[in-house]
């Protein structure tokens, strides 16, 4: 009977909608799953998903909290491993949208033409574009300068990407080297991934680290023919 809910069938119950959901649920989403049983309350439910994390670890899988609620996802340890199950090639981002990407992280809010005074270059209205459509940025405001320029932020599926909880969480400036591509994610279960764009979330303290043969992308993406207003 409903009335009668263990602790273990609500553990049981919380697992299998987290292994079950395509993204991350929030503790107000799981707590929803019992909204007939009035004796079940947030506390009950967050006893069980701090339970399940301790019961996952040494596993393959773990249970994080990332900005919009708990997940379960692969630990960075065996991601070489899982990503081998991917045969399509994997996204590749280039040094100059990384670097646009961290700035914005670190210097939101932050106009594209500060961005370009700190990068020494252009910043290619498609690197925006595409920062914009993997909803890793936003425009959060407008500077009160002439021509009112487009602030940018980050926003909370940047957070979810890079396993964060909060920009709290950002490793220090001075423990990343330089940018690198991002690693492909992959979450559980394994749901219809977007078209040519694979990833696992990579561990908030990962150092980044650019690789040459990105250097190609970067001069293309930073072309002075780019410059749009």
């Amino acid at each position: 009977m409903i009335g009668l809910m263990d602790n273990a069938q609500i553990k049981r119950i919380v697992e299998a909608a987290l292994l079950a959901a395509g993204q991350p649920l929030s503790l107000v989403q799981l707590h929803g799953l019992f909204a007939d049983n009035e004796a079940i309350g947030t506390d009950a439910v967050a006893q069980v998903l701090h339970e399940l994390q301790a019961d996952y670890e040494g596993h393959g899988v773990e249970l994080a909290e990332v900005a919009s609620g708990f997940r379960f996802q692969v630990r960075q340890d065996v991601h070489p491993w899982v990503a081998r199950l991917w045969t399509e090639r994997q996204t590749k981002y280039s040094r100059a949208l990384l670097e646009t990407l961290a700035l914005i992280a670190y210097r939101q809010p932050i106009t594209r033409a500060e961005i370009e005074q700190i990068r020494g270059v252009a910043v290619s209205t498609n690197i925006i574009k595409t920062l914009e459509e993997r909803e890793w940025i936003r425009v959060v405001g407008h500077r009160d300068v002439p021509g009112k320029p487009a602030l940018f932020g980050t926003t909370r599926q940047f957070l979810d990407y890079f396993s964060l909880k909060s920009l709290d969480q950002l490793p220090p400036l001075a423990e990343i080297r330089d940018i690198e591509d991002l690693e492909p994610q992959l979450d559980l279960p394994a749901a219809a991934p977007v078209e040519g764009d694979n990833v696992i979330p990579i561990t908030a303290h990962a150092t980044l680290v650019a690789r040459e043969d990105h250097d190609h992308e970067a001069a293309r993406d930073d072309a002075p023919q780019e410059n749009t207003p």
